[in-house]
């Protein structure tokens, strides 16, 4: 289980950084408070548009990085004061996960197995079946940068996933990857969930959302705007489908350039 309480991230900018953002503040807020839980055997969403918060939320829970206030507990751990207890709890994937082109899919997941402590004999029970769902067997000893880009997202779910984590955290799953893989992505999400793992997506694709999860928070501007099942969800905006909820709460919180095509926001 995930607790997340008053979780708030601040960001000191560079002036590199705030020339880009055409900004004289030196602080960024990029999570302003947020609370949530995530619940064994449920596949919970972080939904939100580009740079409202999301792989800031996520970073800080897989300890990535430390947040400027509040709690975050993971299976009982605390993520400020046990932090390496809680990267043991959790596989965090991201689309920066960067693996050596000269090697081959069956040494890197095994040099990552071995990195997590794990017997010669689980990593390969382990490699076995996760090469096999993920269609990776045909190239186990492929070098890497001879990989489609498909097979490679593949390989880096099968590297985060290698020691069978407790908790799954993945930031925009689907993101960039063709429709065959990524049907083996959100099924294979599904049966993390059917083995009561806790889950947690990032995404800004209401149809993947919708989908996969359990229940749902949108997060605009640093804070969570609406949390629940999709039917809560729903009731709050007054909303049929959760397309016209996402947008509803887009439109409230960012008022007159909502829909200006403003690179701020979207």
């Amino acid at each position: 289980m995930i607790q997340i309480k008053g979780l708030k991230k601040t960001f000191v900018l560079s002036k590199k950084q705030m020339a880009a953002n055409k900004d004289k503040q030196k602080y960024k807020v990029a999570v302003k408070g947020i609370d949530f839980d995530v619940k064994d055997n449920e596949i919970f969403g972080l939904l939100g548009p580009n740079g409202a918060g999301k792989t800031t939320t996520l970073r800080c829970l897989a300890t990535l990085i430390q947040p400027t206030e509040g709690s975050i507990h993971v299976n009982g751990f605390d993520g400020k004061t046990e932090g390496e207890k809680v990267r043991r709890e959790l596989a965090f994937l991201t689309n920066e996960l960067k693996m050596d082109t000269h090697f081959t899919p069956d040494y890197t997941t095994r040099f990552f197995g071995r990195l997590h402590g794990m017997s010669e004999a689980d990593i390969e029970r382990r490699i076995t079946q996760l090469f096999d769902i993920f269609g990776v067997t045909p190239y186990r000893h492929t070098k890497i940068g001879d990989l489609s880009t498909g097979m490679k997202q593949k390989l880096a779910i099968v590297v985060s996933l290698i020691h069978d984590p407790n908790v799954i955290i993945f930031d925009e799953p689907t993101n960039g990857l063709d429709i065959i893989t990524a049907k083996a992505v959100t099924d294979y999400l599904t049966s993390l969930k059917q083995q009561g793992k806790t889950v947690i997506i990032s995404t800004h694709m209401m149809h993947v959302a919708e989908k996969l999860c359990d229940r749902f928070a949108i997060i605009m501007e640093g804070e969570i705007k609406a949390i629940g099942t999709l039917e809560e969800i729903l009731s709050q905006t007054g909303e049929s489908n959760l397309d016209d909820a996402f947008f509803n709460l887009y439109a409230d919180t960012y008022s007159s350039d909502a829909f200006s095509g403003g690179d701020n926001h979207a």
